[in-house]
């Protein structure tokens, strides 16, 4: 008989959390793996809106959901962490209520093996907590954790959340290397299961599907740990990318993508530009949305008429800071005048504001209010919508030590203290952000009476 390896995606516990295209692409990419490896997988998804038994369950309204597959996650208020407790904000467990994800792993006998991974850094309260929890439902049972948590912060990850291994790094293939490290070896024999993609259809419902279509990022930009995460650029082939796309769209009815590439449009007409011919070739009826930011440098009109051609419906921006004298220290991937061609390119093509958005960063260190309401008006104009990012400050970046220095030493042993909610580089200038979100919603509100 095969191992069987339970892998699980946490809870959240945050001030807030909405699910915008939110899947956990490497935990499922893993997964597909270790089938075709011939192990025994389950997943369990602590995230999952589709679990047959929330609806039912006491305390739990049913969750809006919302164009596109995005919406609300069950939520219930919990106490807020100590070391966040001066900020007087409702704090929430997002995700099923801790006694079905218990019912979900005693649904599973003997696992050789738990994988949990992980995300935002100052999410790993939920991690420690779930591991908790497999300890009692599978005394014994090792448990293992990997994902963006345990490799920017891995000397905290291996003290803290209780984990028997740690492993970082975003390569499937170290996972197999970690369970033979419990003497758990990989049966052999591949999965009957007739696609190299990530796991998806272990889901209940598939909403939406995420792509990778490259890795890594070029840029280095001193706020980002795409460069520590994945060092180097690949991007996959587009006939393949196309492929994936028509799969999930023929087999499971799947009409919504969301790419989760760093830099989509690099090298534009070998890779991206390909892959939306094909297409466009194939005939299929499929919808786009680009929850990470694009690179507004890259925009042509012809790339954004073929894009408007092939189905994309949500196109975010890294508009980050119009302050260019200020930019200089972030990053070097757009220059003056490149945001307006962008809009002008995406207008040309009949895109309509509601459409395109604009990330526009706030809370970095040295960063003035003034600035960021600047970079909201020129987003507004050019027909943007914009959304504000607030700066979480990561260990492994360029900025860090300035982040550090802002912030205070504390954030480098409490990743909690990393929450891009509370600003924490912005301590003179939080009382700022609420003028700055109603200004945003001014913005948007005015966008959308003009269309």
């Amino acid at each position: 008989m095969a191992p069987s390896l339970i892998l699980i995606n946490p809870w959240i516990y945050d001030f807030a959390a909405y699910d915008m295209w939110s899947k956990p692409l490497g935990l499922l990419t893993v997964a597909s793996m270790l089938r075709r490896k011939g192990f025994d997988v389950r997943l369990i998804d602590c995230m999952d809106i589709h679990d047959p038994d929330l609806a039912s369950h006491p305390g739990i309204k049913p969750q809006v959901r919302r164009a596109y597959g995005t919406g609300k996650f069950p939520r219930k208020r919990i106490p807020v962490p100590a070391p966040l407790s001066r900020f007087k904000r409702p704090f929430h467990r997002y995700g099923l209520p801790p006694d079905l994800v218990e019912k979900n792993l005693k649904r599973i006998p003997g696992p050789a093996a738990v994988l949990v991974t992980s995300t935002m850094t100052y999410w790993y309260p939920a991690v420690k907590d779930l591991i908790s929890l497999i300890r009692k439902v599978h005394p014994g049972v090792p448990v293992i954790l990997g994902g963006i948590y345990a490799t920017l912060c891995l000397e905290h990850a291996a003290s803290v959340c209780g984990a028997d291994l740690v492993v970082p790094g975003r390569d499937p293939n170290h996972v197999t290397k970690a369970l033979s490290t419990f003497g758990i070896e990989a049966p052999g024999s591949g999965s009957p299961v007739d696609h190299p993609y990530p796991a998806f259809d272990m889901l209940r419902k598939i909403d939406y599907i995420c792509l990778l279509t490259t890795r890594g990022c070029p840029f280095s930009c001193r706020y980002c740990a795409s460069s520590f995460l994945q060092p180097g650029f690949t991007a996959s082939d587009p006939l393949e990318v196309a492929e994936e796309i028509q799969y999930w769209h023929n087999h499971h009815s799947v009409e919504d993508f969301a790419f989760y590439d760093d830099a989509l449009l690099v090298n534009s007409q070998a890779h991206i530009e390909a892959v939306l011919e094909d297409i466009l070739r194939r005939n299929l009826k499929v919808r786009f949305h680009t929850p990470n930011a694009l690179h507004a440098a890259a925009v042509t009109k012809p790339l954004a008429h073929l894009m408007r051609r092939a189905g994309f419906k949500t196109i975010r921006l890294g508009l980050e800071t119009s302050d260019f004298s200020f930019r200089a220290n972030l990053d070097s991937k757009m220059q003056s005048g490149d945001i307006e061609r962008a809009a002008a390119c995406f207008a040309d093509a009949g895109f309509h504001p509601r459409e395109l958005g604009a990330y526009i960063l706030a809370g970095l260190p040295g960063q003035t209010p003034s600035s960021v309401k600047e970079t909201i008006i020129l987003a507004g104009r050019l027909g943007f919508m914009p959304f504000i990012a607030e700066y979480s400050p990561l260990p492994h970046t360029a900025l860090w030590e300035q982040a550090v220095a802002c912030a205070g030493e504390e954030i480098r042993t409490e990743p909690l203290l990393q929450n891009n909610t509370i600003l924490p580089c912005w301590e003179e200038h939080r009382a700022a952000m609420p003028r700055l979100k109603q200004l945003v919603k001014e913005v948007r509100n005015s966008l959308r009476e003009n269309v």
